[in-house]
């Protein structure tokens, strides 16, 4: 991933492009180099300039704002290596029994009861499976797979944990490495110039990475090949891409051999949990690091410009993560996927021609926006992502207060709802809000038709307004 802060603006810089290969004798790859680039235009919350949400089930919340540090994308390395729940009546007096009769001798039932009895007995068992079966597969979905998928085959996906209990980092690399793909993909007419992670999607061949990955190739119909654990390469095609969430889904025909991942949760996570990051480094393949979860609902923006920015609802780790890890799976200690790897901070200047390497902050997708995103990718070839139609503010000092309304656009959801220019944000649905980005990253934890609730403050006074989200393609 060739992400970074731009420290002028104190925002994250979008995962950024690779370049060619700069050494022969290096893994595929290309060098994070590029100068930074200068402070995009605030971005707002209606498109294109104006960004807004889309769907997970995120639990946006308030994070302090993110550090001023260099955001870099992790892939693309091929540099020296650097560290990247009867009451019975009372008797008032005696009572005698009655004079004891001789029983009546009990009526044999006729040869017909029997086969009556055994037949509802055989229809109530029946029943009372199909609706214990029912019910225990509406629980384990709930557990497993929290989003409706329509373009996504469930049949396919795979939410059962490879371990019942937590075990150790050997035992889930052993078991989530058949599942992890490195990236290879043209850059700038440079084949292999590109190079990330990627993990098996389901048992239909497709695979899930960044988008930053296999933008160029994707726009440049350049190859693209994934390679598995064993070094077995194969051809690989752009389903869709989502740049906005910075997410690709890619098909590999014929790869029955592939095994599909397991899928978590990371709503699930604690801070301090363990996780495993698992991809190809600075172009070494199979590579495995691990560290724990030091921060969850973290607003994090990635991109250059306004026109590529991503913004993630992050799950922050300190598990090592490079240039080259871009797109591949952060599991938790159970060997499921809980995120895909996306960014890195670093101590640098910003600058991609510098060495930027991994300081023990790096950033994941949400593993449910990867299922929703992708689940609208195999359904129509691309995703939608939530707007309301207005610029909000997300450059310059940090607020911490909420969101200021720059500017509502004419005929749009916000119009209808009854925001106005100037207008302070200061949370959604009873979560604060501190800035510009941390509205934008909440309101793309939903989906487009939704109606949220937004706490804002006017004049000194404080209303509730519901707004109802509209779609954009990107």
């Amino acid at each position: 991933m060739n992400d970074r802060l731009d420290d002028a603006a104190d925002r994250w810089a979008p995962p950024g492009e690779s370049q060619p290969a700069a050494q022969p004798a290096a893994q595929p790859g290309a060098p994070t180099g590029a100068q930074p680039a200068a402070p995009p235009a605030a971005p707002s919350v209606a498109p294109p300039a104006a960004q807004s949400v889309a769907p997970p089930a995120s639990r946006p919340s308030a994070p302090p704002p993110p550090p001023t540090e260099a955001l870099t994308a992790v892939s693309q390395p091929t540099r020296a290596f650097s560290a990247t729940s009867a009451s019975v009546p009372s008797v008032t007096g005696p009572v005698l029994p009655p004079p004891a009769a001789p029983a009546p001798e009990r009526a044999r039932p006729s040869g017909w009861v029997w086969p009556v009895v055994a037949l509802l007995a055989l229809v109530v068992g029946v029943a009372g499976g199909v609706v214990g079966g029912i019910g225990y597969a509406e629980w384990n979905d709930d557990e497993q797979q929290p989003v409706t998928t329509v373009g996504l085959d469930t049949s396919g996906l795979d939410t059962q944990p490879p371990l019942q209990k937590p075990g150790s980092v050997a035992r889930v690399a052993q078991e989530v490495l058949p599942s992890t793909v490195q990236i290879i993909a043209e850059f700038e007419g440079v084949e292999a110039g590109a190079t990330g992670s990627g993990f098996v999607l389901d048992d239909q061949g497709h695979i899930v990475t960044n988008n930053h990955v296999v933008a160029d190739a994707a726009e440049n119909d350049g190859p693209i090949e994934i390679v598995d654990q064993d070094g077995n390469r194969q051809n690989a095609t752009v389903v869709g891409r989502s740049p906005v969430y910075d997410l690709a889904v890619l098909h590999v025909a014929g790869a029955d051999d592939l095994k599909p991942a397991s899928l978590g949760r990371s709503e699930s996570l604690r801070v301090g949990e363990p996780v495993v990051a698992i991809g190809a480094p600075l172009g070494l393949s199979s590579t495995v690091t691990s560290g724990i979860v030091s921060a969850l609902n973290r607003p994090v923006t990635t991109g250059s410009t306004a026109d590529d920015s991503s913004y993630i609802n992050a799950v922050q780790t300190d598990a090592a993560i490079n240039p080259g890890n871009s797109g591949g799976p952060l599991v938790n200690l159970q060997g499921q996927v809980v995120g895909v790897n996306s960014a890195i901070a670093t101590n640098g200047g910003g600058s991609f021609d510098e060495e930027a390497g991994n300081i023990g902050v790096g950033f994941a997708i949400p593993v449910e926006q990867v299922i929703v995103t992708a689940d609208q990718i195999l359904e129509s070839g691309e995703a939608q992502y939530p707007v309301i139609g207005a610029r909000v503010q997300t450059g310059g000092p940090t607020q911490l207060d909420g969101a200021t309304v720059d500017e509502v656009l004419a005929d749009s959801p916000a119009e209808e709802a009854g925001l106005e220019d100037g207008d302070l944000i200061t949370r959604v649905n009873g979560l604060r809000v501190t800035d510009g980005i941390a509205l934008i990253v909440a309101i793309r934890t939903h989906q487009p038709g939704e109606t949220i609730e937004f706490t804002v403050e006017r004049d000194g006074d404080e209303q509730k307004i519901q707004v109802t989200l509209d779609g954009e393609v990107g």
